[in-house]
């Protein structure tokens, strides 16, 4: 397979996403079937989650609301750590619906050490949803620095960067339909 004239290899094809998107959706459905008082509200923070969440959102039979975050990690002076610098999250975008007694799902694209997302659940949990669950294509659970309760995963990834499906390298690629292995840089 080829991409944009450089050859790449393929971690998950656009068969296999789709069919594992599917299988995802009609667990979420069935979930939140007949237990629903308004749509339930899919969370996504930008940008990579966009695309995963768009083919989500359309195989869900319940009625949904999509909304978005955009956050930030900065590097903080803080003399009490070894390195002297620690990570600090802000959000750059909130949320445009009010979410107090909402079913609100976050959908990811990867989890790794689980921080950011700890910071967001922590920060939307304060705004009292009603129920708040975490869906996830790619979960990394062996570098996970905290404990999350991941309800929906895709897929368990390797320790890659990849590109495609939302995934991006220097902004491009996030439109290809698959995952593939990012090439290595030169630096």
């Amino acid at each position: 397979m080829t991409t944009h004239g450089t050859a790449r290899k393929v971690f998950l094809t656009e068969q296999q996403i789709a069919k594992r998107v599917i299988e995802l959706a009609a667990e979420i459905s069935r979930d939140y079937q007949g237990r629903l008082t308004e749509p339930l509200l899919l969370v996504s923070v930008l940008k990579s989650a966009v695309i995963f969440l768009a083919d989500l959102a359309r195989a869900i039979t319940v009625d949904v609301e999509l909304d978005f975050m955009a956050i930030t990690s900065y590097a903080t002076e803080d003399p009490g750590q070894s390195s002297g610098e620690t990570r600090g999250v802000r959000f750059l975008k909130d949320l445009d619906h009010p979410i107090a007694g909402r079913d609100l799902l976050i959908v990811e694209d990867v989890i790794d050490t689980g921080l950011t997302l700890h910071y967001i659940t922590r920060s939307l949990g304060l705004r009292e949803p009603r129920s708040l669950e975490i869906c996830t294509l790619l979960d990394r659970p062996y570098r996970r620095l905290v404990d999350l309760p991941v309800r929906y995963q895709g897929f368990t990834a390797p320790d890659d960067f990849f590109i495609g499906y939302g995934f991006d390298q220097r902004g491009r690629f996030r439109n290809l339909p698959y995952l593939a292995f990012a090439e290595e840089e030169a630096s």
